[in-house]
């Protein structure tokens, strides 16, 4: 296909760059990588040059390129940028460049297809973080004379920017219920890593972030480029390898909204916008992608500018027993220990007294609370802590009078419903009615008892997700569910501006910057076994900071795992977080509540820097150890934490890097000990330990940051805390 070259545009930040060929008939991405530096025109014609390949033996007979909307068109054979048709035609796009603009930070691209009458307007952002956003809209334009009206069945849009041959290792996650962010890794081979999201949710098995790496690629080296789809409905990611390459790069990385049949379908005047597809890249490893996505959300204006408050959540300490003593007796036991926030989970509500009805049923029970929650509140309110309360407001339980008064609402076929998943099943938000009457029942809620924060449930996938028609033609209804909640969130916070929100779906799986955007954390798992924790904390950190993650201490034994941890061991992992405890303290005696207390005042003192920092992990060669920590922008204090989860062959660590400290400089070290010490494996030692564990020692950079300190042999299930900071 010939093409006319006009000029380049050059997206720059954080040592990042993004240069797209301004052609026609499509526009090429000539570069997505390190920072090219101011480029001359010289300079951008050189690349130019230098983007085609060759042409090869049986194949297409102009050089292949990688165009910004890749289809058939351009003899792309792999995953096409969109898809779909109308009453079975238009089915091959001729898609154009009409007209592109360049403002800070900013290039926006509209084409215009003829064959299936859409305009296109994709536009990327690249973040002052080095994060670039890739954002699609299509817009089907009102009927002309002699057009076609039927409707355009949009099946699939797909970003896609080219990543070099050397990106040539794929890592991304799986998991489930309690074991969320597991990542799994391996080679890219010739042909297309697809994974789609068909729960309604990202899942607890989310892909989460997708990276290709050079090989061997770990959390302080390696060049790789990452991608996250932020959208909380069905998604659909993939790395692509064809053997003839994308152009002159190797391969390729997608993603975006995986779309149910017919589920939209574009009218004459209709629109669908795209989620934001988050792309990275980074020279500096998985730290490397992990600052940038840190430093993206913390740039956001309405990330969380207050400390984050040491929060008590009430569900493993009563369940479903909301007796009011007890709970004021919790009330007081908290504050007690420094807590400044209690959230009061599940089980208040009209019928709930237990997991199989009540929900949709939006008041207050007044067998429980005959004088509603009141007493409770204003306990709370009375020691100057915040007052949380649990909802879910996406469910329904069918013994609940929602349910009997609006089957209607209901996210389900008219046929009739699938399998039950907790006793409950999907109300339909897009519904304007059932929209209306969830956004007044928690706007009471809310407004009567001063509701500082609510926990945000959403405990199933959504199966057989079909919006009912009045004459039994249900259609998907994914897409509309996603974009009603995030209305439904906008509105109530819209209405209670200081109110906060809390994601949580079974743990984790709702954890992804759509849902981000309007909420203020995620529950990043209901397991708070500390040996399962620091996994899960330690790879959903891949992609949020420390205070958007809560972090909670839990009793001793684990409802979840059944496992019994040390105190300290749980006091440590919940530090690295936006910590908290899921514990009954009046079950604990009045040393363990003085540890709690201890403990919570080290989380006051460092939340400063834990919530502003830079996440750093070590490379170690022993799966059993951890390094991990956070050290302040300027290197001036930083905090780490040496982990053994389990026994290993090696008897000592040998010498071992601080991550993220410069080898100039001098330096000082101690052993924090307010949340207890480590059991060891060992008789003494090492030298510089034992000092440490009586006060500060001075050790230069060169040691830390370079040649690296012998750590203590930590027995199974235990955790030391290090704190440095620079000499003046």
């Amino acid at each position: 296909m010939p093409r006319t070259t006009a000029r380049t545009a050059h997206l720059r930040a954080a040592g990042v760059s993004f240069v797209v060929e301004l052609s026609s008939p499509l526009p090429r991405i000539l570069h997505w990588g390190a920072d090219l530096g101011d480029l001359t025109d010289e300079d951008a014609d050189a690349l130019t040059l230098t983007a085609d390949g060759a042409v090869l033996n049986s194949a297409l007979d102009l050089p292949r390129q990688c165009t910004v909307w890749p289809t058939e068109a351009d003899g792309w054979s792999g995953t096409p940028a969109h898809q779909g048709h109308r009453g079975g035609t238009a089915t091959t796009p001729r898609v154009r460049l009409t007209g592109a603009e360049e403002r800070p930070g900013e290039l926006v691209l509209r084409l215009a297809d003829e064959v299936s009458e859409l305009d296109i307007t994709l536009t990327y952002r690249l973040d002052p973080s080095g994060v670039l956003g890739v954002v699609t809209e299509l817009t089907r334009p009102v009927a002309g004379p002699g057009q076609d009206r039927a409707p355009y069945d949009l099946t699939g849009v797909t970003a896609l920017l080219p990543v070099p041959h050397r990106a040539d290792e794929v890592l991304d996650f799986t998991g489930k219920w309690c074991r969320e962010a597991s990542p799994q890794r391996g080679g890219l081979r010739f042909g297309s890593h697809v994974r789609e999201v068909r729960r309604g949710r990202p899942g607890a098995d989310s892909p989460y972030l997708l990276t290709l790496g050079v090989p061997g690629f770990g959390f302080r080296t390696g060049e790789v480029w990452g991608l996250h789809v932020g959208w909380s409905g069905n998604q659909r990611w993939v790395a692509e390898r064809l053997p003839e390459g994308a152009g002159v790069h190797g391969a390729v990385l997608g993603g975006g909204e995986l779309l149910a049949p017919g589920e939209i379908r574009l009218a004459p005047g209709d629109r669908y916008t795209s989620p934001v597809c988050h792309f990275v890249w980074s020279d500096a490893g998985l730290d490397g992608l992990a600052d940038r996505f840190h430093n993206l959300l913390r740039g956001r204006p309405a990330h969380p500018a207050t400390p984050r408050p040491l929060t008590l959540n009430t569900w493993e300490a009563v369940y479903f027993d909301h007796r009011i003593d007890r709970l004021l007796e919790l009330a007081d036991l908290a504050a007690e220990t420094g807590v400044e926030r209690l959230v009061l989970d599940d089980g208040w509500f009209a019928g709930r007294r237990d997991d199989t009805a009540g929900l949709g049923d939006w008041t207050v029970d007044p067998a429980v609370w005959p004088q509603g929650l009141t007493p409770l509140v204003e306990r709370v309110h009375g020691h100057g802590m915040q007052f949380g309360l649990w909802v879910e407001p996406e469910m329904v339980n069918p013994d609940s009078d929602m349910a009997r008064e609006h089957p209607d609402w209901l996210l389900a076929p008219s046929q009739g419903l699938g399998p039950s998943w907790r006793h409950q099943y999907v109300v339909n938000l897009a519904h304007q009615d059932a929209w209306d009457y969830l956004l007044k029942s928690l706007d009471e809620i809310v407004t009567r008892y001063a509701v500082d924060y609510l926990k945000w449930d959403h405990n199933r996938e959504l199966h057989e997700a079909v919006a009912r028609g009045a004459d039994g033609a249900d259609r998907p209804g994914v897409h509309a569910q996603v974009e009603a909640v995030y209305r439904l969130i906008d509105a109530l916070k819209g209405r209670h501006p200081g109110l906060e929100i809390e994601s949580c779906a079974s743990g984790g799986a709702r954890v992804d910057l759509g849902i981000l955007a309007r909420t203020d954390r995620v529950w990043a798992s209901d397991c708070n076994d500390p040996v399962e924790r620091q996994a899960i904390q330690r790879w959903t950190g891949q992609l949020l900071p420390p205070e958007l993650v809560g972090t909670h201490v839990g009793g001793p034994h684990s409802h979840t795992s059944g496992r019994v941890t040390a105190e300290s061991f749980r006091y440590l992992t919940a530090l690295f977080g936006h910590a908290g405890i899921e514990d009954d303290l009046t079950a604990r005696t009045p040393q363990e509540r003085a540890g709690l207390k201890r403990w919570a005042a080290l989380y006051k003192e460092l939340r400063p820097l834990l919530h502003s920092g830079r996440v750093v992990r070590a490379d170690l060669t022993d799966d059993a150890t951890l390094l991990h920590g956070v050290v302040a922008d300027d290197a001036s204090h930083a905090v780490y934490c040496w982990v053994r989860t389990a026994t290993s062959t090696k008897a000592q660590s040998g010498r071992v890097q601080l991550p993220g400290l410069p080898t100039r400089g001098g330096y000082r070290v101690r052993v924090r000990t307010e949340a207890g010490l480590p059991a060891l494996h060992q008789t003494s030692g090492p030298a510089w330990f034992t000092a440490a564990l009586d006060g500060w020692v001075p050790l230069p950079g060169s040691v830390l940051g370079g040649a690296g300190l012998p750590l203590p042999t930590l027995e199974p299930g235990q955790a030391l805390l290090i704190e440095v900071t620079a000499l003046r």
